[in-house]
């Protein structure tokens, strides 16, 4: 993949980046997106393979779908960023993070701390979701038009799916029977993920998740020793994906997390500067290096 995510852009101030989870898309931060924007600046991101955004050539890995993503901000002229992340979004929201590419995180039930026999019931979990999801594909926008219908649709990742947007019903359809990317992301993005270097990190996470959440079970809070200085919130009355469950709280959460990244000890942002000046130190030093060999020719 050459060209960029495709992405929605509103509102003004710090930038702050969106990112789905797996079995959704965009859409799924309708409840959240207009509140956030009236603080923020807001990038909400369709991952590789699912809406408008083109497909990985090669193996969608944590790793492969962070560097889409890194390239689609540079594409956008963004550096750093504060990220809401959820499920396999909160997931590449982390390796942002260790990259210093982020400036906050907030983290809802991210996935890749689960072990063995969980992935093997989540993957078995997922991919009946597609199955069901593509053959009943055409039922999915007549039932997102009812409370009904979406609570039916939704009731696995909300705890309120009567809440819904119909956006947010239609997003489990691009997300589930859509992706044109399910069964590799399912594999070597979710399943084989193992987070590696999450010592790094030195923005201000906040972990998040739903009481009500049974996808993702308990693993959230295995990141707490693992990432320095995280902190752990549950929420009441929310699933895996709480957005809509709770749209106050996340917006708080975030705005919260924005504001810890503001405190003088914002290390993320100069490792991010150096990484981004190294290039040009180095091609620095080759000139000098060039410059010196020219002259003892001479």
């Amino acid at each position: 993949m050459t060209a960029p995510l495709s992405m929605t852009r509103t509102g003004s101030g710090e930038p702050l980046l969106l990112l789905h989870g797996m079995g959704s898309s965009r859409r799924d931060f309708t409840a959240v997106a207009d509140l956030l924007a009236e603080r923020f600046d807001v990038l909400n991101v369709d991952l590789p393979g699912v809406g408008r955004s083109p497909a990985l050539a090669r193996r969608p890995t944590v790793t492969a779908i962070s560097d889409a993503v890194e390239r689609s901000l540079d594409a956008a002229g963004v550096g750093q960023v504060h990220v809401l992340g959820n499920s396999l979004g909160a997931r590449v929201a982390l390796e942002l993070a260790v990259r210093g590419r982020a400036r906050s995180v907030v983290a809802i039930a991210p996935s890749g701390l689960n072990v063995p026999p969980e992935r093997v019931s989540q993957g078995a979990g997922m991919g009946l979701a597609r199955v069901v999801t593509r053959t009943t594909a055409p039922l999915v926008e007549p039932l997102s038009r009812s409370a009904v219908g979406r609570a039916t649709l939704l009731a696995p990742l909300k705890a309120r799916a009567w809440s819904t947007s119909p956006e947010e019903a239609i997003g489990m359809r691009e997300g589930f029977a859509d992706s044109r990317e399910f069964w590799r992301t399912l594999l070597w993005g979710l399943l084989l993920d193992v987070p590696r270097g999450l010592d790094r990190i030195d923005c201000p996470v906040t972990l998040v998740q739903g009481v009500a959440d049974w996808v993702a079970s308990g693993q959230t809070v295995r990141y707490l020793p693992l990432v320095p200085g995280s902190r752990f919130r549950p929420l009441l009355w929310a699933g895996h994906a709480p957005q809509s469950d709770r749209p106050r709280t996340i917006v708080r959460l975030v705005e919260e997390a924005a504001r810890r990244a503001g405190q003088p000890a914002d290390s993320s942002a100069l490792r991010y500067e150096h990484r981004n000046r190294a290039p040009d130190i180095a091609s620095v030093k080759r000139a000098s290096q060039a410059g010196s060999s020219d002259a003892k020719a001479v």
